[in-house]
C-alpha cells in the first residue's frame, strides 16, 4: 500500500515514515510550505539569511534522500491564509485568543493535503502526531506530556478513516532513541515551539504588522480607577501575568477582563485568582468525532492543560453548555476538547464563561 507521510522536516514525521518504511509500505513524502515569510519580508522585519519554513524542508528533503523515498513539495500558502490566517487576525479583533494551529489542521492537513496526498496515488495518510487512530476512534497519545489530540479536535471524523499516526504509540524518548539509532539527519533537531507562523519572532511586534493597535485604559476592576493605558486588546489574553504595560506597580497583577465595545483591559491585583475562576461555559462549534455524546465527561481548555470533570448539557446541534466545579482562566476563542477516558470525543470554541450563572468580564 501507498503511504504518504506529511514530513515537516522534524523528527517525529521523519520518524513515522522510517517505521512505514519499515514495515513495507510504498513510502512518499510530502512537504506543505503555508506561510512565505518573504511576501511580507519588509513589514515582518525578516533578516538575510535561510526561512525556518524553508530549512524545514531542507531537513525533510535530507531525511527522505536517507531514507532513499521521494519527496515532493506544495505550497498552500494562499490556502492557509484564507482560512486559518484570516481567522487568526478575526478572531484577535473580537478581543478573543484563538489556536491557529487546531485550524490549520481542520482545513489544510487533514483537507487540501489531504487531497494532495489521494493525487499522488495514497492509499493512506500518514502524520507525526502524538494520537492514536483505532479503528476510526481517535485516542490520546500513549506520551500524555505530548499528546496533540486536543490540535484535531475540529477535523471532521471522517477524515481520519484513511489516516494513520506511527508514533502515537511511542513516547518522544523513544521517537529520539529511534531516530538515533537509526542514524536519521534529524535526530538532534529540536521540536519547533509557538504558533508556527510566528516562529521566534517577538508576539505583539508581528500583530503590529497586520492590525492597529488602539491604545486604551487599564483599569483596576476592584477600584474602578484608570491605572494605565493598554496597545490593543489583541496583545493580551485572560489570566496574563507579564507585559501587561503598568511599569511601576510592584503588587503582582493580571488580565481578567476585556471590554471590546468600550476597549477597556480590566486588572486585579494580588494572588487570589478570584476573577480567573469559573464554573461553566458556553461552548460552540462543536465537532464530533465519536458517536457517543456522554452526559459526563472530562475536557482540557487548554494544551496541556488539567483534565476537568464536566457535565454537558446540549443545547443545539454545535453547541453546549459544559459544568464544572472550578476552572482557572477558561478563555473564549479557546478550544474545550472533550474525552471520554482515552478516546477523544470532538471539541468546541469557547464563547462565553460564567460563574455561578453570572458572565464573566472577559469580553
Amino acid at each position: 500500500m501507498k503511504v504518504v507521510v506529511g514530513m515537516s522536516g522534524g523528527v517525529d514525521s521523519a520518524v513515522s515514515a522510517y517505521l512505514l518504511d519499515k514495515e513495507g509500505y510504498e513510502v512518499v513524502g510530502l512537504f506543505m510550505k503555508n506561510w512565505d515569510s518573504n511576501i511580507n519580508s519588509d513589514v515582518e522585519g525578516i533578516t538575510d539569511g535561510i526561512c525556518p519554513q524553508e530549512q524545514d524542508y531542507i531537513d525533510a528533503k535530507k531525511v527522505c534522500d536517507f531514507l532513499g523515498i521521494p519527496l515532493y513539495r506544495v505550497d498552500f500558502i494562499k490556502e492557509y491564509w484564507d482560512t486559518v490566517f484570516a481567522y487568526f487576525l478575526d478572531e484577535l479583533k473580537k478581543g478573543r485568543t484563538p489556536n491557529p494551529d487546531i485550524m490549520c489542521n481542520k482545513y489544510i492537513k487533514f483537507d487540501v493535503f489531504k487531497k494532495e496526498a489521494k493525487r499522488l496515488g495514497a492509499d493512506l495518510i500518514a502524520t507525526g502526531h502524538y494520537a492514536r487512530n483505532n479503528n476510526n476512534k481517535i485516542l490520546r497519545g500513549i506520551d500524555r506530556n505530548k499528546d496533540q489530540t486536543y490540535f484535531l479536535s475540529q477535523v471532521k471524523k471522517e477524515e481520519f478513516y484513511d489516516v494513520i499516526f506511527p508514533v502515537g504509540h511511542l513516547t518522544k524518548k523513544e521517537v529520539r532513541e529511534i531516530a538515533s539509532s537509526a542514524n536519521l539527519p534529524v535526530a538532534l533537531k529540536k521540536d519547533s515551539t509557538g504558533i508556527c507562523f510566528i516562529g521566534e519572532r517577538h508576539y505583539q511586534q508581528f500583530i503590529a504588522n497586520y492590525l492597529k493597535g488602539n491604545k486604551g485604559n487599564i483599569i483596576d476592576i476592584d477600584t474602578g480607577k484608570i491605572i494605565g493605558t493598554h496597545n490593543g486588546l489583541m496583545n493580551y489574553t485572560i489570566g496574563q501575568r507579564r507585559n501587561v504595560g503598568l511599569n511601576g506597580h510592584e503588587k503582582r497583577h493580571y488580565v481578567c477582563g476585556k471590554n471590546v465595545k468600550e476597549n477597556i483591559l480590566y486588572v486585579a491585583f494580588g494572588d487570589d485568582n478570584n476573577y480567573l475562576i469559573s464554573n461553566e461555559a458556553i461552548i460552540e462549534n462543536m465537532n464530533y468525532i465519536s458517536d457517543i455524546k456522554p452526559d459526563k465527561a472530562t475536557c482540557k481548555f487548554r494544551y496541556r492543560g488539567e483534565d476537568i470533570d464536566i457535565t454537558i448539557e446540549y443545547l443545539t446541534d454545535t453547541t453546549i453548555k459544559v459544568k464544572y466545579e472550578s476552572a482557572k482562566a477558561v478563555t473564549p476563542g479557546q478550544a474545550c476538547v472533550i474525552y471520554l477516558e482515552e478516546e477523544m470525543i470532538g471539541g468546541g470554541i469557547i464563547k462565553e464563561v460564567r460563574k455561578n450563572g453570572q458572565k464573566l468580564w472577559y469580553l
